[in-house]
């Protein structure tokens, strides 16, 4: 092969590189045509082209889109709507990024992370105050999965019910259209009549789901025993995140 087929080959394989990237752009482009507005042109284009040429691992493997409402630890009346990104890191143990709603210029609002009911039985006494069951959300239909198969969903909460989640958000959205203060802990339903009928009934037409349906669906699976642990505000008391200053440690520690 000669120099100038070599460099015809170079050129077309660049070529079609470069075609196949603004490609990969043209559509981000599209599909993020909310996200950034304001920014100037060079963060918009770099924020396109990391998005078609990086991998992002922990991205890609968030498997699993739950949405449901979250009430805050010390206020059943502030109550938001939480659509939760999941990856089923371990077989007991799920991690989950929060966002106000599933649209790509949500809001990132905070984290749950999600555990069995053998390992929460195994946590210590001030631990599982944090805590909350799901046993409720489940039962109810308050929180679903959007768009997966009736059979699957069925399955997949037939086991979520048992379990455990500790829940903070860092962005009081109710409030804020900014993420103001520290995060606060957040809680889940656990009887009838304490979830907000206007923010369900709201949540189930933007997102296509019927809790009323959801609940009917899931009346075999049987309700857990729950740990008297769990739940903390239902003694009447409530823990939640401050600030406080305190003194700040200069010295490095030996490695």
């Amino acid at each position: 092969m000669n120099l100038p087929q070599l460099k015809s080959l170079g050129l077309g394989v660049v070529t079609g590189a470069a075609v196949t990237v603004g490609a990969t752009l043209g559509r981000q482009l599209v599909t993020k045509v909310k996200v950034g507005k304001g920014h100037p042109l060079k963060h918009r284009v770099l924020d396109l082209a990391s998005g078609a040429l990086q991998a992002k691992y922990p991205i890609d493997a968030m498997s699993t889109y739950l949405n449901g409402l979250h009430m805050y630890a010390d206020d059943m009346g502030r109550q938001v709507e939480a659509a939760h990104f999941c990856i089923h890191l371990r077989h007991d143990l799920h991690q989950c990024v929060i966002f106000d709603r599933n649209a790509t210029d949500a809001r990132l609002i905070g984290i749950e992370y999600i555990i069995s009911e053998e390992r929460f039985r195994t946590l210590p006494a001030d631990e599982k105050k944090l805590w909350h069951s799901h046993h409720y959300e489940v039962k109810s239909g308050i929180l679903t999965a959007p768009g997966v198969p009736e059979i699957a969903e069925h399955s997949y909460f037939k086991d979520l019910v048992s379990t455990y989640g500790k829940t903070f958000h860092t962005w009081q959205y109710d409030r804020e259209d900014f993420p103001y203060g520290v995060p606060q802990l957040m809680m889940g339903f656990t009887a009838d009549g304490q979830a907000n009928e206007d923010i369900i009934r709201a949540r189930d037409a933007r997102v296509g789901v019927s809790t009323r349906s959801k609940r009917a669906s899931r009346e075999d699976i049987a309700t857990p025993q729950v740990d008297p642990g769990a739940n903390h505000w239902e003694s009447g008391q409530s823990l939640q995140t401050t600030t406080e200053d305190v003194p700040f440690r200069s010295s490095l520690r030996p490695r």
